[in-house]
């Protein structure tokens, strides 16, 4: 039977392994939709432990099956796989050996969490009230999302799983934490891609050309102008981003380029209110252009929708993380308008999506995720992997 002290002690012990294998993840960064070596070295460790599992799901993916294997009643555990594009600076054993590529944004120790989970549920699995699947996931970083693909494959069986639990590290956060937040929690994300059109020229002839970096610049303006009038108007209190970071007119100091190309992102917690503004963005660029004697082509690229954790799933396992650590490990979480493809889980069934902690300001690791020297206080591994197992084991309980 599992009980509080025997599966953090025995997460404890497995500290050693854990590092172990999330080191040997680090080192070993694969970019989205290719982690195949990733994939092996999962399949290595469920084979050892004797864990069943399908595999070649969105190519990578792995399903771990485990407790009562033909019951209804069942809860998915998700830890995604891939790495970023980015060139690692940290100076240690397990940097990444694989240029230009690294876990920055701690999906290796996604994975080792969730495969701590299920290696932990082994050693318990004739006492555990139904099934519990583990999904190690491809592709989270890139759209259209490992998440939707998983889905659409048929991943997490037919029927659904009642509930799915993932974490993320957290390095606002102290490593032993835990942070949960109910309802709205994560924005939808939008890629904005627009072309401004107008009449290049040699700039010291200004009347035989038509500008397209000045007409883009009245867009943007108009954009920002318009749009903060939009969201008065309607009354939503909820909070939108808007940005454009790049820029791009290839002329010279003295050469006017015929078009200038512009991106940007789109972030929103209200899907009405995201489709709404996609309208808005289209209908100004398209005037102020017109206006202007130019043209504008806006492009919108879909991504993942708002991430909202299901209020009652998120209580209990805030109840039980606190039971299983104590209450002044478990915080409240603010908002973000970051995104995620878990949220495609939670548009499916009950979601709980929850931070692991991973800062230690003593030791120096203070990073953020998506920089060249994020790394995590190892303390986390254990912590990660006994909350999902622990989670997991008592929603089945329960329900």
């Amino acid at each position: 039977m599992i009980n509080v002290n025997t599966l953090t002690q025995k997460a404890r012990e497995m500290q050693a392994q854990l590092v172990e294998w999330r080191r040997h993840l680090h080192m070993h960064p694969e970019l989205s939709f290719n982690e195949y070596q990733t994939s092996a070295f999962v399949k290595t460790v469920l084979d050892k432990h004797k864990i069943s599992y399908s595999d070649g799901w969105v190519k990578t993916g792995i399903v771990a099956t485990l407790g009562k294997k033909n019951s209804d009643a069942c809860i998915a555990i998700r830890g995604d796989m891939d790495a970023l594009p980015i060139q690692e600076q940290n100076i240690c054993d397990y940097r990444s050996q694989n240029a230009g590529i690294m876990h920055a944004c701690g999906h290796d120790v996604h994975t080792t969490c969730a495969l701590g989970a299920a290696v932990l549920l082994k050693q318990f699995e004739d006492s555990i009230n139904g099934k519990i699947i583990v999904v190690f996931q491809p592709g989270e970083e890139v759209l259209p999302g490992g998440a939707s693909l998983m889905l659409n494959e048929g991943a997490l069986g037919n029927p659904l799983p009642k509930a799915i639990l993932g974490l993320h590290v957290f390095p606002e956060m102290e490593v032993g934490n835990l942070g949960f937040r109910e309802g709205e929690y994560m924005a939808s994300s939008d890629e904005i891609y627009l072309t401004v059109k107008g009449k290049g020229g040699h700039a010291a002839m200004p009347k035989q050309y038509n500008s397209p970096l000045i007409i883009a610049s009245k867009i943007l303006l108009a954009l920002e102008t318009a749009f903060s009038e939009e969201k008065t108007a309607m009354h939503t209190q909820k909070p939108t981003v808007l940005a454009f970071g790049k820029i791009e007119g290839k002329g010279a100091t003295n050469i006017i380029p015929d078009s200038v190309e512009i991106a940007g992102t789109f972030r929103a917690m209200d899907e009405n209110w995201r489709a709404r503004a996609h309208e808005i963005m289209a209908t100004i660029a398209r005037e102020t252009a017109n206006a202007s004697g130019g043209q504008a082509e806006l492009t919108i690229l879909k991504g993942y929708p708002a991430l909202t954790n299901h209020v009652a799933l998120t209580q209990f396992c805030k109840k039980e993380a606190s039971t299983l650590w104590g209450n002044s490990q478990v915080k409240e979480l603010e908002m973000r308008m970051t995104a995620e493809d878990f949220a495609y889980y939670g548009r499916h069934m009950p979601a709980c999506f929850f931070r692991l902690g991973t800062r230690n300001e003593a030791r120096g690791i203070i990073s953020p995720v998506h920089t060249a020297t994020f790394d995590i206080d190892e303390n986390a591994l254990p912590v990660g992997a006994a909350t999902m197992a622990w989670l997991a084991v008592q929603y089945l309980n329960k329900n």
